[in-house]
């Protein structure tokens, strides 16, 4: 978001994990998707509303989820999955740096998995971007350029 705010080009960001926070699970959606698609379609009624026409939206697992982002913004909408990549060590040393609690090393366990998970699964056209060793900025650039943005 900062880049493209740097060169003046429109957009709205969506901070995907927040979308699903509600605890217990509604009975009906225990995976908490329905509501996630939910709360998307109204945040991106605003920002729709507002003229907006790029959106942003980070979540690690989005990319297995173009279904739900043609369903809220439209069938016709062009979608950019973007992965970003880091091996097993940098992975460890980010999620250890984060989490200095009892939940470390479950994060450790969570991400590995989801890492096999989503090379396995995500779409063919999946942009996928190398984090490690690269700055926050130099990364960005590379997604930025992927969206022809």
């Amino acid at each position: 978001s900062a880049v493209l705010r740097a060169a003046g080009a429109a957009h709205c960001l969506v901070e995907g994990d927040l979308m699903d926070q509600v605890h217990p699970a509604p009975p009906d959606d225990p995976d908490r998707s329905a509501i996630t698609e939910r709360n998307l379609a109204a945040i991106w009624a605003n920002y729709a509303a507002l003229g907006q026409r790029r959106l942003i939206y980070t979540n690690t697992v989005s990319v297995l989820e173009g279904a739900m982002f043609h369903r809220v913004l439209g069938a016709d909408v062009r979608i950019v999955p973007a992965l970003l990549t880091a091996d097993d060590a940098t992975a460890r040393a980010r999620l250890t740096g984060r989490e200095i609690g009892s939940q470390a090393q479950a994060h450790i366990r969570r991400s590995a998995h989801m890492a096999r998970h989503l090379d396995r699964h995500a779409p063919p056209e999946t942009v996928r971007v190398a984090t490690d060793g690269r700055t926050v900025v130099d990364i960005a650039r590379e997604v930025v350029a992927a969206t022809g943005w």
